[in-house]
């Protein structure tokens, strides 16, 4: 007799996507999503597959009672490709994307206090890249982020990508980039974690995922012990959920191969990626696998986790960590074109 596998469990997988809500208004797809005070904050997007136009919305989602309304301040601005930070516990910063016509390095901020859209203003000094799109931008404090990933259209793009330090100061809502020294694998499409290095007195170290035809983790930056500010664990009980998952698993120093607009959520020493677009096949591209990346081995270790529902192919989704819970917000589903309007919450049954 065969056994029914419940929605987003591969069978005897350990996991599954749980849904949790379901609102047409998140229904969207290469938006950012990002948690502020307890609500997730989506910004723009593409509504439907085959468009270039994105949305100018923005979309508050209150995790807490499964809700979403759609922000009616003036000045939302139209994104997708985009990536966005919380800043000051205050601002959430979009940085760079497409607007509909070209790629951006611009910064544009909502002052979720007083509920309004400001474009800040580039300092004297400012080297900004020639335009950004599916890149990634990762807080180091509230006044700097770590901007990686490939500049330019598809015309002109080089061999190699770069980092940029960005930084801000919301006081002035101000910013400034600049090119710091090294080179990356070009990259679109990738996703970025600040991880802790393994050792008595662990730094830190920003990787990259996918984005290209590599398989595995690409070191961006490195900071020494102290450098960076420790912050207590967000997520205590999904981390020990994840370590059981992971102990049920076989590791392997190989990651998945040409991975690209895929979700990433640091979630201790672990960094959860899910979904995505395949570069290695012509058909069947979009994926539903978990891959966890587990830093509490030398060297680390890759576990993959298979998904049989095809109903829960995700591309250009994101995935957002609050009250110890990870949850799965938007994407075009299985044909690329159908945003998908659920909210879903990792669920394990281990």
């Amino acid at each position: 007799m065969a056994v029914a596998v419940p929605p987003g469990r591969a069978a005897d997988s350990g996991w599954a996507w749980k849904p949790v809500a379901r609102d047409a208004l998140l229904a969207r797809a290469f938006h950012s999503c990002t948690e502020l005070r307890g609500r997730f904050y989506l910004v723009g997007g593409l509504l439907a597959g085959g468009t270039r136009e994105p949305s100018s919305d923005t979309v508050v989602f209150d995790p807490a009672r499964g809700q979403a309304v759609r922000l009616g301040s003036q000045g939302s601005p139209p994104r997708s490709h985009h990536d966005a930070a919380p800043v000051g516990g205050r601002w959430l910063c979009v940085v760079g994307g497409w607007d509909g016509s070209r790629r951006l390095a611009t910064v544009t901020a909502l002052d979720t206090e007083r509920g309004v859209w400001e474009a800040w203003t580039a300092t004297p000094g400012d080297c900004p890249p020639t335009g950004l799109s599916s890149h990634t931008c990762t807080r180091i404090s509230d006044r700097e982020l770590q901007v990686a990933g490939r500049e330019g259209g598809i015309h002109t793009q080089r061999r190699y990508g770069s980092i940029y330090t960005l930084r801000l100061d919301p006081s002035a809502r101000t910013y400034c980039y600049k090119q710091e020294g090294c080179h990356i694998a070009s990259r679109s499409g990738h996703c970025a974690a600040l991880l802790q290095t393994p050792g008595p007195h662990p730094g830190h170290q920003l990787l990259l995922f996918g984005g290209c035809n590599l398989a595995e983790p690409e070191v961006a930056r490195h900071w020494s012990h102290g450098k960076i500010k420790e912050e207590p664990p967000v997520a205590p009980h999904l981390m020990e959920q994840l370590a059981r998952l992971v102990s049920s698993g076989q590791g392997s120093q190989k990651g998945p191969h040409g991975l690209r607009h895929h979700s990433c959520s640091v979630v201790g020493p672990f960094a959860v990626l899910f979904g995505g677009e395949t570069l290695t096949r012509a058909r069947d591209t979009i994926c539903n696998d978990l891959y966890i990346y587990d830093t509490r081995t030398s060297p680390p270790l890759w576990f993959h986790f298979p998904c049989a529902d095809r109903g829960m192919k995700r591309v250009g989704h994101r995935t957002c960590l609050w009250n110890d819970q990870l949850y799965l917000v938007g994407g075009f589903g299985e044909d690329g074109r159908t945003a998908s309007p659920q909210v879903c919450i990792l669920d394990f049954l281990i």
